[in-house]
């Protein structure tokens, strides 16, 4: 168990971060095609390391997800983004102590 966390909790917990990015993140989107749910699966995986096993800001984790949709995704420095960015990191370190406790 990572840092007490059983695997069933694991990826339920990822699983909701997905959905998160999906539905509030989704810089390209595409979130009204529910065929394309896991698009953004590999950033979420990232940003649940980051949450819960490197203990990262808020802000930690606004840079890496704007990096992905500006520099990555490559659809350039937008203040869209960066609040979209912004928000979702908010969101999701406001779950840290509910994934915790878990």
């Amino acid at each position: 168990m990572a840092n007490g966390r059983n695997k069933y909790q694991s990826r339920e917990n990822r699983a909701r971060v997905r959905r998160i990015l999906f539905q509030d993140w989704d810089p390209i989107g595409i979130n009204g095609n529910s065929s394309v749910s896991d698009e953004y699966d590999t950033y979420a995986d990232k940003a649940y390391v980051m949450l819960m096993d490197d203990r990262a800001t808020a802000e930690a984790i606004t840079a890496y997800l704007y990096w992905i949709a500006a520099e990555y995704m490559g659809l350039g420095r937008q203040p869209r983004l960066a609040k979209r960015s912004k928000a979702v990191a908010e969101t999701l370190v406001a779950l840290r102590r509910e994934f915790e406790m878990r």
